[in-house]
């Protein structure tokens, strides 16, 4: 007598390449699921660590290299401070290291390096008091608000008129620190590309102000503004 072939059985082709898996199957309601996310390596997340705490530590030293009359040590110092405003953004996105709390202390690094250089500049003489009080002011109204989004677990990214703004001011405390004095109508270089980078702060501290009501007064949840 034939031995009878079970109906299960019968239903399921052979496959040259072995039997299926419950995972792959058309049709099937068992799945593998996105492969998990790749641990981060402590020693990448320390590295972007580093550079802004650099940042911060630099600080005081252009100042003191400002009021000791060194214009090219300052500046060099300064420019390499600038630098790693650069460098930690670019590592946190290529080594998805990005978090609140380091997107919150890397702006933080920029206002206080920004700040503190612009008061040492105006101390000596050598950067409109006008100016800088723009300059400072907006930058610590922004910091507190950031500092309260971030508190309830929300980023607001900086946006490409905040980035123009940043490059805006690091190159006139270049030009400032190394003395551009090249008169230009009624002030010099250095003075002009300083009001233009308070003009730029003025209208990104607008922009920001309006991102800032947007996720605070119309997002019912917590979310991150790009």
């Amino acid at each position: 007598m034939a031995r009878r072939v079970p109906p299960a059985a019968a239903a399921l082709p052979a496959s040259p390449l072995g039997p299926p898996q419950l995972g792959n199957a058309p049709g099937s309601r068992v799945s593998a699921g996105p492969a998990p996310a790749p641990p981060r390596s402590r020693v990448r997340v320390t590295l972007v660590g580093t550079t802004t705490a650099l940042r911060l530590a630099l600080t005081p030293l252009v100042a003191a290299l400002a009021l000791a009359g060194q214009d090219i040590a300052a500046a060099v110092t300064f420019a390499v401070a600038a630098g790693t405003d650069y460098l930690d953004g670019v590592l946190a996105r290529r080594w998805h290291v990005t978090t609140t709390t380091g997107s919150f202390l890397d702006t933080t690094a920029d206002k206080v390096l920004v700040a503190g250089v612009l008061i040492t500049l105006t101390s000596i003489g050598q950067a409109s008091p006008w100016a800088v009080m723009i300059i400072v002011c907006r930058e610590l109204i922004v910091m507190g608000l950031r500092g309260s989004v971030a508190v309830q677990g929300r980023v607001i990214r900086a946006s490409q008129l905040g980035r123009t703004k940043a490059a805006a001011q690091f190159l006139a405390i270049l030009l400032l620190l190394l003395r551009v004095d090249t008169p230009v109508g009624p002030t010099g270089v250095a003075e002009w590309v300083l009001w233009l980078a308070a003009l730029l702060t003025v209208t990104s501290a607008g922009n920001y102000l309006y991102r800032w009501a947007g996720v605070t007064l119309r997002e019912p949840k917590p979310a991150a503004l790009e």
